[in-house]
């Protein structure tokens, strides 16, 4: 019987055996596509000081997380609630003069202290790719091509991938010195709440068109070529055309070019990630300039506990071998060689099948189960 005591907190949850066995094997699989394209991959502390997680980056929310005194310093540390902050922080100090672009992997675990209702989890497994040092399409596109094939080798199908432009506004705006800044910054949350008659309202009837410049990027994009007819898009809405036929026919494309929320950090692009029987997103990225160094960055975080409720069950070849007390030491050795897992006897009384067997292994015999 459960006890009062036994009870986790709102959001929390043990991965029982069969989960974890999908973490781990999407974990893996996506870890071994990035180390395999030279992200190499660093582990960053769980806890930080909370001001050196806050300068990093533009858009962390430090009240989401978990803060304590530090009993040595008596300065504040912080339960991180993003890894992509340390990262940039590895970049500007540890690995500084390391050869540009850098290439680092991640993957560790994350808490908040509140999450949303339509995603109550407070503890998550983020893994991630950061290529620092450069800002450009190939960049960008290596950086989109890497979280779709990630997703591929986890056995993910049906993806697809939702572009859009962060600083969309702030770049159309810039020409128009008749607005100002309270101004933009309406017309702006009409456009996040893509609310037409409220960007009429705020002075934006001339952004109308953006509101109808979404859907699959080969429709979306004469639209927004349409709409720009200044030329001030151009280079952007090239970059996003090179960088989806760099994905090619691995992913679904569409655009949405005017959505910002969960992109406060991002500078020219950003890009959603989908997947079939993923709640939700599967992950993000994009552009972005780490605070402090301001160096350019693209890179993308992947929600591994989310992607793997979706990814297959991991087919392992290899036995469960019931190891008999008189099992020969030569015969586990060679079994133990070619892959194979072992259960030892304990008692007389143990049912090796109950136990998840499929062989049993008495002297140097082995039989199926």
């Amino acid at each position: 019987m459960t006890q009062p005591t036994d009870l986790l907190p709102v959001g929390l949850e043990d991965k029982l055996p069969q989960s974890a066995a999908r973490i781990t094997a999407a974990m893996r699989a996506c870890l071994d596509v990035l180390g395999a394209h030279g992200y190499d991959r660093v582990r960053p502390p769980l806890l930080e000081f909370e001001s050196s997680l806050a300068s990093r980056m533009q858009g962390v929310a430090t009240q989401r997380t978990f803060r304590m005194t530090d009993p040595t310093s008596l300065r504040t540390l912080a339960l991180r609630s993003d890894i992509t902050p340390q990262i940039g922080r590895i970049a500007a100090t540890s690995m500084k003069d390391a050869p540009r672009p850098l290439r680092l992997a991640y993957c560790g675990d994350t808490a908040l202290i509140q999450a949303s209702q339509l995603d109550p989890a407070r503890e998550r497994i983020q893994l991630g790719a950061e290529l620092i040092g450069a800002d450009t399409v190939a960049a960008a596109g290596e950086i989109v091509v890497l979280a779709v094939e990630a997703l591929r080798e986890a056995g993910l199908t049906g993806i697809s991938v939702d572009f859009t432009m962060p600083d969309l506004v702030d770049t159309l705006a810039a020409k128009d010195k008749a607005l100002d800044a309270a101004t933009v910054e309406a017309i702006r949350g009409e456009l996040d709440t893509k609310d037409a008659g409220g960007l009429k309202a705020a002075g934006g009837a001339a952004y109308l068109p953006l509101l109808y410049a979404a859907g699959p990027i080969a429709d979306a994009l004469p639209k927004l070529r349409e709409f720009d007819t200044d030329g001030v898009l151009a280079s952007r809405l090239d970059g996003l055309e090179a960088i989806a036929a760099r994905v090619g026919d691995a992913a679904r494309i569409t655009l949405d070019p005017t959505e910002r929320h969960g992109f406060e950090y991002q500078s020219w692009f950003g890009f959603t990630i989908y997947a079939d029987g993923v709640r939700g997103a599967a992950g993000r990225g994009g552009t972005y300039r780490i605070c402090g160094s301001e160096e350019p960055a693209s890179g993308f975080t992947l929600y591994v506990d989310r992607l793997s409720e979706a990814a297959p069950m991991p087919r392992f070849k290899r036995w469960t071998i019931y190891l008999a007390l008189d099992a020969d030491p030569a015969t586990v050795k060679v079994a133990r060689d070619q892959g194979h897992r072992f259960i030892g006897q304990l008692t007389d009384d143990e049912d090796p099948k109950a136990l998840g067997c499929t062989h049993r292994m008495d002297g140097a015999e082995l039989t199926a189960l």
